[in-house]
């Protein structure tokens, strides 16, 4: 149930005022921060994400929790998969923003945990199973303005890196210094205004509305098509009264309904000291990545390969999205440009729902390996350096994205006769080869299709 009071109850909270926009006076800086926005939304989704993974849902494997607590737990992840699937549209309409100045989408981020040297010093993303640490972090990044939360102890790790400052404009962008997800929206709703007053709206929204992902497309009754500054600051205010309420009505929010289930997780471990409802997860790589030094490498090679199948499929996903917003006007004149569109948003949608979600099922229940006993594995959202999302080519793009697709379906195959798997484990990656092998077939089709058209 939603919270009802005023102010919430945990330490660290005060009231201040809301933060002043940033100085946003050049495309080039709008351009940043939106990118900078993209990578939070899709950062913080997999905070969501590898929280909800987490929770103890499947009733095959709850052990230890009473029927009450087993319910609890249910509640709580349908909870943060509502607010996991809000920001998915967050990341979408961020995208649409992004792609109406005429930019490419962005779904490069760096990889978990992401320090303060990418973003400003308040801001640190980093995945976490459910539990206290979590939910307080979760609140940190989704405050309002106008409510000072301190971050949890195991995010507000101590830094070297000095707090942003101004400087004088220049013609380049720079990082700038914002504190909440919601005061770098705001800011970005300021730089829109700024830049139609001077090049009026046919001078910032040139990008093709065609290219963007639309309402038809995912069924999202909030989800824009922006083309003018009208559209835009109503995609911002959808994002921003998600996150953190309606005119600092939070209660609603995903500010409110976190603060709800730490209440209530804060009350159900103090009634139960044992009450354990999540497995011990832990995001750990097949490989240690460059950018993270420090970084958990999975130890168990059943594991690893169970961790890898989830990178391939996760990165084939930001593929077909990615390839969502490039298409170009020679893709809608043969008649297939919504043909296109549907098949790619497909095809992301079942990579999630289908494939994502029962590998991250297996994968929290498998050990990290002989150097983290007693540890489980957990997802780390593995990101290539640099990445390969952008497809830019329709034909190329579908043929590389097929060919992706079969890979992952045979390694599907070979993975499901692993004597180490468990017979629901292994029941549930068995399922994943036709699922795989229909969708590349499916994109094979209409590649084919695609082509005769074109060559008519």
């Amino acid at each position: 149930m939603p919270v009802s009071r005023p102010v919430p109850r945990y330490p660290g909270v005060t009231t201040t005022t809301t933060r002043p926009p940033l100085p946003i006076d050049s495309r080039e800086q709008l351009v940043y921060l939106l990118t900078q926005a993209c990578e939070l939304e899709q950062g913080v989704l997999c905070e969501y994400l590898f929280a909800l993974y987490s929770l103890k849902r499947d009733p095959h494997c709850q052990e230890g929790l009473s029927a009450e607590q087993a319910a609890q737990v249910t509640r709580w992840g349908q909870t943060l998969s509502q607010i996991a699937v809000q920001e998915m549209l967050h990341l979408t309409l961020a995208t649409n923003l992004l792609t109406a100045v005429g930019a490419t989408p962005h779904f490069h981020r760096p990889n978990f945990p992401i320090s303060c040297r990418w973003y400003p010093p308040d801001v640190r993303i980093a995945l976490a199973p459910f539990g206290e640490a979590a939910l307080r972090h979760f609140l940190y990044l989704e405050r309002p303005d106008h409510i000072d939360v301190e971050d949890a102890d195991a995010f507000a790790a101590a830094c070297e890196c000095r707090p942003l400052t101004a400087t004088p404009t220049t013609m380049m962008a720079a990082p700038q210094d914002y504190s909440t997800v919601g005061h770098l929206y705001r800011s970005i709703e300021h730089g829109f205004s700024r830049l139609v007053e001077r090049y009026g709206e046919a001078g910032v929204f040139f990008g093709p509305p065609h290219a963007q992902a639309t309402r038809q497309l995912l069924g999202w009754p909030e989800l824009v098509t922006v083309t003018d500054l009208a559209s835009a600051k109503a995609a911002i205010a959808t994002i921003v009264e998600q996150g953190e309420g309606t005119c600092g009505d939070w209660r609603e929010a995903h500010f409110g309904r976190l603060a709800g289930i730490l209440d209530e997780f804060l009350a159900a471990t103090q009634a139960d000291p044992g009450f354990s409802p999540a497995w011990p997860a832990r995001p750990a790589y097949v490989r240690r990545p460059p950018d993270q030094p420090q970084a958990v490498v999975i130890g168990d090679p059943l594991t690893a390969r169970v961790a890898d199948l989830f990178d391939a499929a996760h990165q084939t996903m930001l593929q077909a999205l990615c390839r969502l917003w490039v298409r170009s006007g020679d893709d809608d004149a043969g008649g297939t440009g919504d043909g296109e569109a549907a098949t790619l948003a497909g095809i992301a949608i079942e990579l999630m729902a289908s494939v994502l979600r029962p590998l991250r099922s297996a994968l929290v229940i498998l050990p990290l390996g002989p150097d983290n006993p007693g540890e489980l594995a957990g997802p780390a959202f593995f990101m290539v350096h640099p990445s390969q999302f952008i497809l830019p080519h329709r034909e190329a793009a579908w043929k590389v994205i097929a060919q992706r697709l079969g890979e992952i379906a045979d390694a599907c195959a070979e993975l499901q006769h692993e004597p180490g798997l468990a017979t629901i484990t292994a029941g549930q990656i068995a399922q994943l080869e036709p699922t795989v092998r229909g969708l590349a077939a499916q994109l094979s089709r209409s590649g084919e299709t695609a082509e005769r058209t074109s060559g008519a």
